[in-house]
């Protein structure tokens, strides 16, 4: 997921120095949305593992 939303900020900004505005800003809408989804599977993952290493007797 991270590896998508820096694909598409990068499409987004070479879009952005050609002159494609409209390409721009939907790959930079496309990367703030991967990366947010990001940011919530890492919080939820990293909950998970501090949760399960804490039941361990």
């Amino acid at each position: 997921m991270l590896k998508l939303a820096i694909l598409f900020a990068i499409v987004s900004v070479i879009a952005g120095l050609f002159g494609f505005t409209s390409v721009s800003s939907g790959a930079a809408g496309i990367a703030k949305i991967c990366f947010v989804i990001f940011l919530m599977l890492f919080v939820v993952f990293l909950i998970m593992a501090i949760t399960a290493g804490s039941l361990v007797l």
